[in-house]
């Protein structure tokens, strides 16, 4: 009976161990990031996941699809948009952490073309766009709601050149895949960020949309109402010299100093 109870205070001891003696680890952060931040993000997330140990998971989408996503279910810590509407959206319906929004980068507008096209028309007050497109299509995100496909419609019609192309439309659900449009001679022209233009060797940018014929392409971020408490330190590293040279290279513009 005792080497019973023995084994007994054995086992309950073996069971209670883990319990006690193993330490809680952080659990990854979530961030959901315009479609456009998804190559500078990823670098970034590597070199920090190398410096902390600390590992980040990123979803990329439109922002209005993600936005969408964090009002109807909990999952994201950070939400990194290509526009300041899409962060308002959510901050009014109180799901962000207060005090944690701020505009992080800048970015232009551009057309675009295959690489081995050329493409003789300049970006300017009414110019021949629907001409240049012949019988092909524009190659755009979501002018009803995907931020780049936002600026190109308020672009093209502070130009005067938007009702003579809107139906000549390759409607893309965010600037990547308007890009991959183009990359691969789907369509003849097509307008993204020129952050999104850099990285892809099998588009040339025709023309650069004036600043002043869309609003400013702001990126904000902010932490979510849930979110865990190392989100914090990955949203101020996003603001680091290593993050901002990232960016940079990438072809961002650097908000603020």
């Amino acid at each position: 009976m005792a080497r019973f109870r023995f084994a007994f205070a054995l086992l309950f001891a073996a069971l209670c161990a883990p319990v006690l003696a193993t330490p809680v680890l952080a659990a990854d952060v979530t961030v959901f990031a315009a479609a456009s931040l998804t190559d500078a993000l990823t670098e970034i997330g590597k070199a920090y996941e190398a410096k902390t140990g600390n590992h980040v998971v990123f979803s990329f989408a439109a922002s209005s699809v993600l936005a969408r996503q964090i009002e109807s279910s909990a999952g994201a810590d950070m939400f990194l948009s290509a526009d300041l509407d899409w962060m308002d959206y959510l901050e009014k319906k109180a799901l962000l952490a207060p005090g944690t929004r701020k505009t992080l980068l800048g970015n232009h507008l551009v057309l675009i073309a295959p690489a081995g096209l050329k493409v003789n028309v300049k970006v300017a007050p009414h110019f021949d766009l629907a001409g240049a497109l012949g019988n092909s299509r524009l190659a755009i995100a979501d002018p009803a709601s995907v931020p780049a496909g936002k600026y190109g419609k308020t672009a093209l019609t502070n130009l005067g050149v938007w009702e003579s192309v809107s139906g000549k439309l390759a409607v893309a659900e965010n600037v990547r895949a308007a890009l991959a449009y183009v990359a691969r001679g789907e369509t003849t022209l097509g307008i993204v960020y020129n952050t999104d233009a850099k990285i892809e060797p099998r588009v040339h940018v025709v023309g650069t949309f004036p600043d002043g014929s869309h609003k400013p392409i702001l990126y904000p971020v902010a932490l979510t109402k849930d979110a865990k408490p190392g989100a914090a330190d990955f949203e101020k590293y996003l603001e680091s010299p290593a993050a901002k040279a990232v960016f940079v290279k990438d072809g961002f513009i650097i908000a603020g100093p």
